[in-house]
């Protein structure tokens, strides 16, 4: 096998590459610009045709203007994308940069012509409602205008509306982006090289545990010098959100998000109390780690050290066919779907300087296709991450004929297929391993990663609860105060199980969650135990689970959480679901510690 380093300079992968041209028709820069002025001028005219005459459509007329609107929703989405997908790749670009502010401006203003129409609809008469609702040709945004509807108590009045519009891309939309230009220009020192944030955090799976210490060591290094220019965008973002809830009368930080989520704040709060209750899982794991580890206590460098001596990497060829292979024998319709997101370019998958760490599935419009940013470091964790990320774009090209209004889920669902996916390929992983050695390690990977998706996220939630409510009462916080949120978040996840180190505690200063989508962390949770309750029913059912599987997809947003769910026979209204869910993980736990014994 050939070494890592060649791994990543395999030209298969570094041609893995977008091909952004579908969404601009072929026209670069110049196709963003058409766009954009054929979305203004339909939103000026539509604006003139239905402002103030809303309550006067029938079900006909309702469809005709909806039907519009989805139209100036695809023009501004398409060249929203293009901007977004093409700053990704190079967030050093200065003509980049500049692109993606004329979209975002230029979307807002656009946006804000069509203001009225929400607000006009949020208060018509419930019954009114009722009687344009049950047209069949509203079927392609049903859902939708009924979960316009309850943001009702929300809602301010148009002029209201229009100022915060216009004000966000000076606001949260400005800080964001530099939070993410910031992020991406860091670079850590490691041996003779300086390397990209992502690249550094992959060297903590290094079995080796001098490698792991000076890695988090260089890590920190890299994140103090600019911590204060991070910690007063996150001080900046937290009050603004405090502002908005106080303006729109939200009762606490995360009820927007709940709302969002069509999840109510009660199933919120069980989740994240069941979760919190079963801290014990992590914990009987990290202690487990450090015993195959050979050392009395892991620090939190080691968390994500290989429980035993193997330095297992990939090619990018043989990870893909690996994923491929998988999806392909699960359902062969999924497969072909999945395919295509190589074979037409939907990929861009290397590491490269000054691109945006992590890995996402950007759903761009339905008229066009989703795209898949990866980060590849040919390690294990990438195949599963590959597999993650394709699960999203599988959900996002199925549910393409929903159209604009209904391809998407909201957060709470959309994790369901990429760790479906992920799923099934650790399954394969597993059934291929060699002996009970490879078995352990496979099941620390999962172990970790359902630690990683549930119960870290859950304490990133009670660190973002911590500092919104802290923030409120007393005002912007110091750097320090932060840092101590941090650690004492982490402390509840750990308990006694992992040191933490002093530099650790800056580690909640580079995740974007944070800055772009307050709140969004407890969804991972909800989607993966959901998933893991998903995938259980297949391991029952068989391979005559996939067609409801591959249903549900297709459906998108088109309903409501609980439908959705329902269609591949969960109850999400059962109080015991969640702990179902966990169940699962501390079973997989208790299978390594029998291997480890």
């Amino acid at each position: 096998m050939s070494s890592t380093a060649a791994k990543l300079e395999d030209p298969e992968l570094l041609d893995t590459a977008w091909d952004l041209e579908p969404l601009v028709d072929g026209d670069q820069t110049a196709g963003v610009q058409r766009q954009l002025d054929d979305a203004l001028a339909r939103a000026e005219a539509f604006a003139a045709g239905y402002a103030g005459r809303l309550a006067q459509l029938d079900g006909p007329g309702l469809a005709v203007a909806m039907g519009e609107l989805a139209m100036i929703h695809d023009l501004i989405g398409k060249a929203g994308s293009f901007a977004s997908l093409r700053f990704a790749t190079d967030t050093a670009d200065p003509a980049r940069g500049a692109l993606l502010q004329l979209v975002q401006e230029r979307a807002t203003e656009i946006e804000t012509k069509l203001l009225f129409f929400e607000l006009e609809w949020a208060a018509l008469d419930p019954g009114r409602v009722q009687e344009l609702l049950v047209d069949e040709r509203l079927a392609f945004c049903r859902h939708h205008l009924r979960s316009v509807r309850r943001y009702r108590p929300h809602l301010l009045t148009e002029p209201e509306e229009k100022i915060l519009a216009e004000k966000a891309i000076d606001a949260q939309s400005a800080w964001a982006r530099l939070f993410g230009e910031v992020v991406a220009e860091l670079r850590v020192p490691l041996a003779d090289d300086r390397v990209a944030l992502d690249m550094a955090l992959s060297r903590l799976l290094d079995p080796d545990r001098e490698v792991r210490r000076t890695t988090a060591e260089a890590i920190s290094a890299t994140l103090e010098p600019g911590l204060r220019t991070r910690a007063f965008i996150y001080n900046t973002l937290v009050h603004e959100k405090s502002v908005d809830d106080r303006l729109r009368a939200y009762p606490h930080w995360l009820a927007s998000r709940n709302l969002a989520n069509e999840a109510s704040d009660e199933s919120v709060m069980a989740l994240i109390e069941a979760v919190r209750n079963r801290f014990h899982v992590p914990q009987r794991w990290y202690a487990l780690k450090a015993r195959l580890l050979g050392v009395d206590r892991i620090a939190d460098y080691d968390r994500s050290a290989p429980v035993l001596p193997e330095d297992i990497s990939y090619s990018f060829g043989d990870a893909r066919e690996l994923v491929l292979d998988t999806y392909e024998a699960f359902s062969p319709a999924a497969g072909r779907v999945v395919r295509r997101f190589f074979t037409e370019r939907w990929v861009d998958a290397p590491v490269r300087p000054h691109k945006r760490g992590g890995a996402f599935c950007a759903y761009t419009v339905p008229s066009v296709h989703p795209y898949v940013m990866l980060n590849f470091t040919a390690r294990r964790r990438d195949v599963l991450t590959m597999a993650h990320e394709l699960g999203h774009g599988l959900h996002a090209a199925l549910a393409q004929p929903q159209g604009v209004f209904h391809q998407s889920t909201p957060l709470t669902l959309a994790e369901t297929a990429s760790v479906f996916g992920e799923a099934l390929v650790f399954g394969r992983l597993l059934e291929t391993a060699s002996d009970d050695h490879a078995r352990l390690s496979l099941l620390a990977d999962r172990i970790e990663g359902a630690i990683a998706t549930v119960f870290r996220q859950m304490a990133m939630n009670r660190f973002e609860h911590l500092v919104h409510t802290r923030r409120r009462a007393e005002g912007e916080l110091s750097v320090d105060r932060i840092n101590e949120t941090w650690v004492e978040s982490q402390s509840e996840l750990f308990g006694d199980s992992v040191q933490i180190t002093d530099g650790y505690r800056m580690w909640w200063s580079y995740v974007p969650h944070f800055i772009n989508t307050p709140g969004y962390v407890y969804a991972y949770a909800y989607g993966q135990l959901l998933a893991l309750s998903v995938y259980g029913r297949y391991l029952q059912e068989g391979e005559a689970f996939a067609p409801a599987y591959l249903s549900l997809l297709a459906a998108g947003g088109s309903r409501g959480p609980e439908e959705l769910a329902a269609m591949v026979g969960i109850d999400l209204a059962d109080p015991g679901f969640w702990d179902a869910g966990l169940d699962l993980v501390e079973e997989q736990l208790r299978a390594a510690e029998k291997l480890a014994g």
